[in-house]
């Protein structure tokens, strides 16, 4: 399976996939409500007002599986987002990204190494993977990094369709 086969819902319930997206450099984000980190929300969104109009795109995946941090429903994330951090952004439907049922998305993404080589299962909330215009997984960056990390922002930068 390549990364472009993966399908997936909006927050809003549209049917959507990875396709759509081909062309662009894409952030791909588990995200959480009620997570420590929860705050990378408002840097995720000026990386998407930077680099949108480059060919850039954030996609964020609510997911509950660390710590219980998403209990909410599609509508109450998505009001969340909005309101708390001005999100524009696609968000999709909550899914899971480890284990038996993981998506198939995090499928391929968990294959991605990370900058210390180490590649798996998907460690907690925000962590980050680069897509490039190409559809090949070029980054892979974890809880901790910061969306205006200079590392991060420079593999952007290098994914950018021309």
């Amino acid at each position: 399976m390549s990364i472009r086969d993966a399908a997936f819902r909006s927050i809003d319930g549209t049917h959507t996939a990875f396709a759509e997206f081909d062309g662009l450099a894409v952030l791909v984000v588990n995200v959480a409500s009620e997570c420590g980190f929860t705050r990378q929300y408002a840097g995720l969104e000026r990386l998407y007002d930077n680099y949108r109009d480059r060919g850039f795109t954030v996609l964020g995946f609510p997911c509950n599986q660390f710590g219980g941090h998403e209990p909410g429903s599609a509508k109450e994330i998505a009001e969340f987002c909005s309101v708390r951090f001005g999100v524009t952004f696609p968000l999709f439907e909550k899914i899971e990204v480890n284990g038996t049922s993981r998506h198939v998305l995090f499928d391929e993404l968990a294959d991605a190494q990370d900058d210390s080589g180490k590649a798996g299962d998907v460690e907690w909330n925000f962590e980050k993977f680069l897509v490039s215009s190409g559809g090949e997984v070029v980054g892979r960056f974890r809880t901790a990094v910061e969306p205006d990390d200079p590392a991060l922002v420079a593999a952007i930068e290098a994914a950018l369709p021309d």
